[in-house]
């Protein structure tokens, strides 16, 4: 038994550890037969299901396009954001009725990591079935789908774009050029809802820990959304209490079993389920914080190869018909609610702890071969609390940086420039403590700060980049701006600085009546 145990704690800490050209099947066959057996009942009609081996390619991706545009032409229609790092064109298709000029916008994305295939397969099986069955869903609708947004990764079935940058970790600090056409793509839309179609690894090094021989995770889906307090209550809770629930009984119909997302983290040497999202780095809170239903859908599926490929992408398909039935069936509520998102007058949250507690999760013990419950510490998102709290300004001003101001507009935020000089009272940041993390994390050197703020007259020169906090994006703005957030410009070392120098960006609190341009 020892030696057994010890099989299976070296096989999942390899696995973790390396980068994973292919996709080895990790899944013992009775794990399989008795918890996720295939849907036999899926309509084989994507590329993957037409062939013995593999998964959709970059040619069948587009010829499969190019099928429907040819069917569909006056409702169906291909675009290109603009190439991988290897020269792929990435194709996003819009859905949509010429007619209908207030459709709710909804943006759907899958393939963001290459190694997750039933999230793109997922994805393509929906929009057949949108296309073939369901266009009732486009009377109140106006949808944009990427399937396959991380190419380069995904031809050779690895998480990581081609200059090893998990693009869902640049989300705010934008240093891979993927990330940025998608993110152009994304703000130029302004969807309403967004949902981004991920798998999780079941197999995690943490894992085999637990049990005499270790556990796996049991959930068809897990869904992550965000807890970030930044984004406006009223908004986290719509998306959790209607679009989670709602594809939750869909779900239940078909008996395949969902939870929110955890995933396992270490602290002092102690493993925790970090549940939920706070980080403005990927997708789920990134696109929350534009005032968007946003939720990152995690189907089961990494390193197990083929297994319950057909069940994979049907859950796949089945969360993402679920969101487009309820955006379209409750058009003017969604509306209500982001409205009154917008009009959400707060204090920024630049810091947020998770709330932290015991309690038990569900999974499959690999000795026995049966789900069980196990207790564990959770670290919860969806519960955090306020650490750092400030005012909200009534507007920043940026003296210097125009990289800065390139990514501020990439992620949707309006800009605008003084049209004369002038003096302004404003709040100057001073680096009180400054450390600098030794180690690159996604190819950035991180800086963890404290600041002061100080009161100074300033006089600022024309063309002086100002962005008004009164916009929809605001939200997000706090997230790169603030230099102590965990995920802001300053943070991740795209604003360098050092111990007791003053930061280039400043808060405006009056509101001031300034001649300015856009």
């Amino acid at each position: 038994m020892f030696k057994k145990k010890l099989f299976f704690g070296i096989t999942a800490m390899l696995l973790s550890s390396l980068l994973i050209w292919a996709q080895p099947n990790m899944q013992p066959k009775k794990i399989t037969e008795k918890f996720f057996k295939d849907y036999e009942d899926l309509e084989l009609i994507t590329p993957a299901f037409k062939k013995k081996k593999g998964y959709t390619n970059y040619e069948e991706l587009i010829s499969f396009l190019e099928s429907y545009q040819e069917k569909y032409s006056d409702i169906f229609f291909i675009s290109y954001l603009g190439n991988s790092q290897k020269g792929y064109n990435i194709p996003m298709v819009t859905i949509k009725k010429a007619d209908n000029l207030n459709a709710i916008k909804v943006w759907l994305q899958g393939g963001l990591h290459g190694n997750e295939s039933a999230s793109t397969e997922g994805v393509l099986y929906l929009v057949a079935q949108i296309l073939d069955k369901r266009q009732d869903l486009l009377e109140n609708l106006e949808i944009k789908v990427v399937p396959m947004a991380n190419i380069d990764g995904y031809l050779k079935l690895n998480r990581y774009a081609a200059n090893g940058l998990d693009l869902n970790r640049d989300q705010t600090k934008l240093i891979a050029p993927e990330s940025i056409l998608l993110k152009n793509a994304f703000s130029q839309f302004s969807p309403q809802v967004a949902v981004d179609f991920h798998e999780y690894t079941p197999f995690r090094r943490d894992f085999a820990s637990f049990g005499r021989v270790g556990i796996s995770s049991f959930y068809d889906v897990m869904f992550l959304y965000t807890g970030n307090l930044n984004v406006p209550q009223n908004l986290r809770n719509y998306t959790k209490d209607v679009f989670v629930k709602n594809a939750g009984l869909t779900l239940d119909n078909y008996n395949f079993s969902h939870h929110p997302y955890v995933s396992t983290t270490k602290i002092n040497g102690e493993i925790h389920f970090n549940k939920g999202s706070i980080n403005s780095r990927s997708s789920a809170t990134s696109f929350a914080l534009t005032n968007t239903i946003s939720t990152l859908v995690e189907v089961r599926g990494v390193r197990i190869g083929r297994s319950s490929f057909k069940r994979r992408t049907f859950v796949t398909y089945l969360v993402g018909l679920s969101y487009l039935e309820t955006a379209n069936a409750k058009p003017q509520e969604i509306r209500r609610q982001i409205t009154q998102a917008n009009e959400t007058e707060k204090q920024i949250f630049v810091t947020s702890d998770r709330t932290v507690y015991s309690d038990s999760l569900q999974v499959i013990d690999l000795d026995q071969n049966e789900l069980v419950k196990i207790g564990v510490t959770f670290r919860d998102a969806l519960k955090a609390t306020p650490q750092l709290i400030r005012k909200k300004p009534f507007a920043y001003i940026i003296k210097e940086g125009k990289q800065i101001i390139e990514k501020l507009k990439v992620l949707g935020i309006e800009v605008s420039s003084l049209a004369a000089s002038e003096i302004i009272d404003v709040e100057a940041y001073l680096i009180r403590d400054y450390y600098r993390v030794p180690k690159k994390y996604e190819k950035a050197s991180l800086q963890r700060v404290s600041v002061n703020l100080v009161n100074k007259k300033i006089t600022f020169e024309k063309g002086t980049s100002i962005i008004y906090t009164s916009q929809k994006n605001a939200n997000l703005l706090y997230e790169v701006l603030e230099p102590e957030a965990p995920n802001s410009f300053v943070s991740w070392g795209i604003l360098k600085t050092g111990l007791n120098e003053e930061l280039p960006i400043y808060r405006i609190q009056n509101n001031l009546n300034l001649n300015h341009e856009k």
